[in-house]
């Protein structure tokens, strides 16, 4: 694949992630519908700020070029989490969140693969 066409697709698929994440977690955060849907799960109150919270500060991570690698593991392990308790109170729709943490690891992945590459030719 030419370079500066990965280097696109792979910027604007950790920009789209990241984008839709924050816009997510802010509606769960703030908007009064998402609160009613959530008050309806039978979990504690204070997870739902506790996790729109940390999402938010972990969308915002991932987007800033300096601290892309720790908002990405902690997007994931958010996703991770937020899986296994979908899954512990029967809701397996979990199919999102799978994409999602596929796409923080290509968008790692990425980056790695641009450092390793440019140290590699300038050798």
């Amino acid at each position: 694949m030419n370079p500066r066409l990965k280097r696109i697709a792979v910027d604007g698929l950790r920009w789209t992630l990241g984008l839709v994440v924050l816009l997510e977690s802010c509606e769960l955060a703030f908007l009064p519908s998402q609160i009613r849907a959530f008050s309806n799960t039978g979990l504690p109150p204070w997870i739902r700020p506790t996790l729109a919270g940390s999402e938010i500060i972990a969308a915002a991570l991932f987007l800033w070029p300096f601290t892309i690698v720790v908002g990405g593991y902690f997007l994931f392990v958010i996703f991770l989490l937020a899986a296994a308790v979908h899954i512990l109170h029967g809701h397996f729709d979990v199919g999102s969140l799978a994409v999602y943490s596929m796409a923080i690891l290509v968008c790692l992945a990425h980056r790695h693969g641009v450092e390793r590459g440019v140290a590699h030719e300038r050798s």
